[in-house]
């Protein structure tokens, strides 16, 4: 299987970076733009600057129950008066091909209403028996309370255009994303992306998260291009929060993952 995976990547002159956006993320359809959490650091980092305190996170996602092919992440945040620094790392692929992602970014309220960000990104790639290669990109995102249970946000993701020229000219995608959440109770919320990536199709997202009981949380979503379903759920403890989720291909299977944070 992991072979197959190899030839689709050689043969496609744009590589698409498998950015893992957290288990409540992905168990919501992956329709995360306009939430706020720290797993906001790989979806669109405006959403962490409504990060009170540090915190850490590890992930872990397998891929279509394939043992050789996965995602590791470890996330961290730390805010100071109005802002918020987040560092990430991930790593995604198998023994003969791998990505490595390590990214900064720098989040701000404006009051109470308006959070902006900007981050950059490490990119490595390497290929069994092609070698490997690096580059840069850069992120914008804002997101912005526009009453008290509706949030709207927009997210940029490598408006540069970086590529590896290194290896076959691949290209990182050049990803522009909008969302919007909604709280109707303090325990429904439901969240909508809507995402383009040029050169593919627009993908449309929806989620819904039911906080069952104050420490635990039942998710579920869909999305479009391809259509692909989702659920998870989450349990909260003083300052740890435990994470699953599980995506399905039509195609591929089963892609479960699971993540622990910590609040200091």
């Amino acid at each position: 299987m992991k072979y197959i995976y190899l030839i689709c990547i050689l043969f496609h002159t744009s590589v698409q970076a498998q950015i893992n956006p957290g288990p409540r993320s992905i168990s919501m359809g992956s329709a995360g733009v306009a939430l706020q959490d720290i797993w906001s650091l790989q979806q669109n980092p405006a959403g962490a600057a409504g990060i009170e305190k540090p915190i850490f996170a590890i992930g872990y996602e397998q891929h279509f129950l394939n043992q050789d092919l996965s995602t590791q992440t470890a996330l961290f945040a730390f805010p100071y008066r109005q802002d918020v620094f987040g560092l990430s790392f991930q790593r995604y692929g198998f023994s003969d091909y791998h990505e490595q992602r390590t990214g900064f970014t720098y989040s701000r309220r404006f009051g109470n209403s308006l959070y902006a960000a900007i981050g950059f990104n490490y990119h490595h790639i390497e290929v069994a028996k092609y070698g490997s290669a690096q580059t840069f990109s850069a992120e914008v995102g804002l997101q912005y309370q526009a009453t008290e249970k509706l949030w709207i946000a927009s997210h940029i993701a490598n408006p540069n255009g970086s590529r590896y020229d290194d290896l076959s000219e691949s290209t990182l995608p050049v990803s522009i994303s909008f969302g919007a959440s909604y709280r109707f109770s303090d325990k429904v919320l439901i969240s909508s992306d809507i995402q383009k990536v040029l050169s593919s199709t627009v993908d449309v997202k929806l989620g819904l998260e039911y906080k069952l009981i104050e420490w635990f949380s039942l998710r579920g979503g869909i999305s479009a291009s391809p259509f692909k379903q989702y659920g998870g759920f989450g349990l909260s403890y003083e300052r740890f929060c435990l994470e699953v989720a599980s995506s399905s291909h039509p195609n591929l299977g089963f892609s479960p993952q699971i993540a622990i944070s910590y609040e200091f």
